[in-house]
């Protein structure tokens, strides 16, 4: 019966619909935790060191998950594994609310970022398979946003949930919400796949190595990855701000956090709103802003914490990075669209192992466990940025001036 399940012009709009619902739940599974995290690792009895651990076994999983997850749903479709992912996500989220064992965990937190890597890649794949020319374009600009504001709104339901119910009750949500999108998709949506390619390991090597070696879809990815470890980089220091060193509750950083969401959304959809003007100006500019606030913000903690300086750079910056963000990502989900689910599988593993490298390394050096430490991130992700901008807008310089020759 699934196997017949397929997308027609009936089921589009509805399936678009569920792509849209489910394709935050990265972003779900990732921060909605976050204001939870000091009160978990009391509630546990480990140092915060552990409990930090649980985000990054998620996104190494999740980001490493999405490189092969690209090939196996290119051969074997989107539907029936979406459909699979999906209960076993809804079996280690329901695990990790149950138990107080933290190794089982951080075990079920890998679980979850190997099945949400596979649901997240296959669903971001359905827009390159059911549109084209401009629509698809506008659809996938959309997408991005919904997708990278996630991260950053999870912890405004978050905060409340760990203030009214506990930080278990994050994980509870997380599985019934799972379990509604498994139920949504199995009724409403189907098959997107219009052309199978068989799952040949040389062959699937030599595209993506043919992939990682085109400068513009490499470099690109590198902007999606400094653009949202930024991000990341408040994820796992702003709460631990906002409630140890300001003494302000959960609810105070969902609040921020909903703030910084809505920044990034701003960026995101400003961004799309000016497509057709040139990446690089737009970038720049962008990137220049960022460093404005990151002095300021710096400038702030020197002379005093403070919530209102904190939300208002930070919000600045935050939308500066959806700006971005949302230039490349979309850029790069567009590049390769007879082998959508390869290089959209790569387009968010390397975001995310980007991000990931980034943002620790950014925690290391800068230790942003106060305002001015923050700013000084900030600042060192936008001069990272220059340069890699400054790469790509070369290589698109190339790519242009090969393009009569072939």
């Amino acid at each position: 019966m699934l196997k017949n399940k397929v997308i027609t012009e009936a089921n589009k709009r509805v399936a678009t619909l569920l792509a849209f619902s489910i394709v935050p739940l990265s972003g779900l599974v990732t921060d909605i935790y976050i204001p939870s995290m000091p009160h978990m690792a009391t509630n546990l009895g480990v140092d915060e060191n552990k409990i930090q651990l649980t985000l990054s076994f998620f996104l190494i999983s999740y980001g490493l998950t999405q490189f092969i997850a690209g090939s196996i749903i290119d051969a074997l479709g989107r539907f029936k594994v979406t459909l699979i992912c999906l209960l076993i996500f809804c079996a280690a989220s329901l695990s990790i609310a149950i138990t107080s064992n933290i190794n089982l965990i951080l075990a079920m937190r890998i679980i979850q970022g190997i099945s949400t890597g596979f649901i997240i890649v296959s669903k971001r794949v359905f827009f390159v398979d059911v549109y084209e020319g401009e629509k698809r374009k506008s659809l996938i600009s959309t997408m991005t946003i919904v997708w990278a504001a996630a991260p950053i709104l999870a912890p405004f339901v978050g905060g409340y949930l760990e203030d009214y119910y506990g930080w278990r009750s994050n994980f509870y949500v997380l599985t019934g919400y799972g379990l509604l999108m498994f139920f949504l998709e199995l009724i409403f949506s189907g098959e997107s796949i219009k052309k199978y390619h068989a799952l040949k390991i040389k062959t699937t090597l030599r595209t993506y190595a043919d992939m990682l070696r085109t400068p513009d879809f490499a470099l690109g990815i590198a902007m999606t990855g400094i653009s949202y470890g930024l991000v990341m980089m408040y994820s796992m220091s702003g709460p631990f701000i906002i409630e140890h060193e300001m003494g302000y509750s959960p609810v105070v950083a969902g609040y921020v956090s909903l703030l910084l969401g809505a920044g990034w959304m701003v960026g995101g959809f400003t961004s799309k709103a000016l497509l057709k003007y040139r990446p690089g100006n737009k970038s720049f500019s962008s990137l220049g802003i960022q460093i404005l606030m990151g002095v300021i913000m710096a400038i702030a903690g020197w002379l005093g914490q403070d919530l209102f300086s904190l939300s208002v750079t930070a919000f600045v910056i935050h939308a500066a990075a959806g700006f971005i963000f949302n230039i490349f990502f979309t850029h790069c989900l567009s590049r390769f669209p007879d082998y959508a689910g390869i290089s959209n599988g790569i387009t968010g593993g390397g975001t995310y192992f980007v991000t990931s490298f980034l943002s620790y390394s950014a925690v290391a050096i800068f230790q942003p466990f106060a305002e001015e430490y923050l700013g000084y991130g900030y600042l060192g992700f936008s001069v990272i940025g220059i340069a890699a901008l400054i790469s790509w807008l070369a290589s698109m310089k190339t790519k242009a001036a090969t393009q009569p020759a072939s």
